[in-house]
Parts: structure tokens; sequence; C-alpha cells
């Protein structure tokens, strides 16, 4: 569910099934608690004695009213934001007020907290967490957009560019056809680079880049440059943020095959596994210290652009196996559109 603002940007509901967003509603729902036992107890036994009481009824209730957001967020996501603001204020109203009435013989011997208080409280703090990712979402959408400005100042080096123009300048003349295919595959680069920060991207189109940029990369290291694809069990409508295969692979052409002067192999095994998504990208290990720190320079980015997309669902992790260096990345499996993605161009 979205709307626009006067900034013509999307706003839509937190997705309450991300670790993230759960993690952030629980801790501030304590900390209301903590501020509210705070003002009334009149000492420390006062405080610990109210504060257990008034959990015992928070998070049954607040656990209760997650599980039912999780559970309706493709209807949620499917209706007007206002509509689904309303509907979760509404659960998040309800939701306690049933459960403090259901707990209250068991746990308070026959007491209740005031229905209206309760529902006060729980209206309050929910369109105060609300209101709070709102702006967090208007936050992050310019540190999506730096990201993905340091990225593109990452991936347009000179020595590629360079070296993609000479190798097509060589086959102008002896393989037209060739020479054509690789300045389409620089424009779908380049266009890739230029394209929304904010906007998942299919995994299949990421592969399909992928697979031009290692075509350009292939002209001028040949046989040096072996690739291995395991993409049997890839999950093709799975949206990933953009520009994340390729710079992994950049990497692995820049630091792990170039300095090798027998070249090597890259192996990229893409796969799902529940409802996560698997990247696994891997290379010789070169032993040249620079381009160790340029590769760690790249990664921190990709790094970066995940936990802005992701929250604390993403994970990048490095491992090191003998002789050969892995990077794998776990994102979250999702097929929903965040909003219309161009057409791919269409190639003869």
């Amino acid at each position: 569910m979205k709307k626009k603002n006067h900034n013509n940007r999307q706003v839509e509901l937190p997705n309450f099934c991300h670790l993230g967003v759960t993690l952030r509603i629980a801790l501030t729902v304590e900390a209301a608690l903590v501020a509210g036992v705070v003002a009334r107890a009149p000492d420390a036994p006062a405080f610990w004695a109210e504060f257990i009481g008034l959990s015992a009824f928070a998070q049954p209730a607040l656990l209760l009213t997650l599980l039912a957001l999780c559970a309706a967020g493709r209807w949620l996501r499917s209706q007007p934001y206002r509509l689904g603001v309303a509907f979760t204020l509404t659960l998040g109203v309800v939701v306690p007020m049933l459960v403090t009435l259901w707990l209250s013989p068991v746990l308070a011997g026959g007491e209740t907290y005031p229905p209206i208080g309760v529902a006060l409280f729980s209206l309050l703090l929910g369109a105060g967490l609300l209101a709070y990712f709102n702006l967090r979402a208007r936050a992050l959408s310019p540190a999506i957009t730096e990201a993905r400005l340091q990225a593109l100042q990452a991936r347009i080096r000179p020595h590629f560019l360079f070296n993609s123009l000479n190798a097509v300048l060589s086959l102008v003349r002896s393989d037209p056809r060739r020479a054509e295919r690789a300045l389409e595959n620089m424009a779908d680069l380049f266009r890739a680079l230029m394209g929304n920060a904010s906007q998942l991207a299919p995994l299949e189109d990421e592969v399909a880049l992928t697979r031009a940029y290692l075509e350009l990369e292939q002209l001028r290291l040949g046989d040096r440059l072996q690739v291995a694809w395991h993409i049997n069990k890839m999950p093709a409508d799975a949206l990933i943020p953009p520009l994340v295969i390729q710079p992994l692979v950049e990497n692995a052409v820049y630091h792990g095959i170039e300095p090798l002067p027998e070249g090597g192999e890259i192996s990229l095994n893409l796969y799902r596994s529940a409802d996560k998504v698997h990247i696994v990208v891997r290379n010789p290990i070169a032993t040249d210290a620079g381009h160790h720190k340029g590769n760690r320079i790249a990664l921190a980015n990709i790094r970066e652009r995940l936990l802005l997309h992701f929250d604390l669902d993403a994970q990048l992790k490095l491992e090191p196996l003998g002789a050969v260096y892995q990077v794998h990345i776990v994102i979250p499996y999702t097929r929903e559109r965040t909003q219309p993605a161009p057409a791919r161009p269409h190639r003869r």
C-alpha cells in the first residue's frame, strides 16, 4: 500500500515480517513501558513489580499483533495507504484490549487495567511507530541514492572502459557482429548504472546484466577468464537490489583473475532455500594487497545497500576457503515490485 507525498516519493507501511521492523517495535514498546512505570513507581521494588506485571500483558499482545500484521502483509500491500494505516492502528488497539481482558483474571487476581487507558496507550504508541517508520523511509531514500552514487564511482573504472573500447575497436572490421554485441553490452551496463536506486530488480535481469559484463571482460582476458554458472535452482522472479551480482563478479575478475598470469575460474551459484535467496560468488585468491583493499571498499558499499533495502534481514558473508575466496549473500525472497520497472531493450 503506497501513497505519494509532496516530493512524489512513494510511502508505504513497513514490512511487519522483517526482523529489523519487529525488533524496533519491540524495543519501543518496552521503552514506553519503562517510561510509564518510572513515572509512577515510588521505589525500585515497586518499579520491578509493576514492570513485570505490565510486560506480562504487553508481550503477548505485541506478539499476536505482529503475527496478525505479518500474516496480513500481502493483503495490506494491495490496499490504499490510508486504509492500511487504519487497519494497522485498529488491530493495534483491539488486540491489546482483548489480551488484557483475557489475562487479567489470571495474572491480576480479577483486576484489570482500564480498557480506555489500554486503547489510548496502544493508539498513541502505534501512531508514533508508524510516523517513525514513515520518516525513516524518507530519510533512507537519499541514503540509498548516495550509496548508489558511490557504487557508480566504484564501478566505472577507467582501465575497464579503456580496455573494453579498445577490444570493440579491434573487432569492428574483423567481426562486426561481435563488436555490435559488445557495444550493446556496454550500453546495458551504463543504463543499469544510471537506473533507479530504490527499485528492486528481477534476479534474471541481474544475471543477464552480469553475463553482458562477463562477455566484455572475456574480449580482453580470453581463456584466462572461465565462468561456471549454477542457476538451475535460481528463482528468476525474485527481486534483489540492482547492481549487486555484477559488482561481485567485477571484484572477482579484478581481484582474483587479473592478478594471476594463468587466470582462473569464477563460480556463481544462485538458489532459493525456504524464504531466502542465496547468491554465492567464488574466485581464486590473489596475494596483491592493493587489490584486497579495493575489494573491501566495494564490498562495504554492497553491504550498505543491502542494509538500506532489507535492514537486518540481509546478510553478506566473506568466507575464504583455502585458495578460493567466497562471497555469500542471503536476502529475503520477495516478488512484489515497489514500482513498475522499465522494459529491457529487445535485441536482435
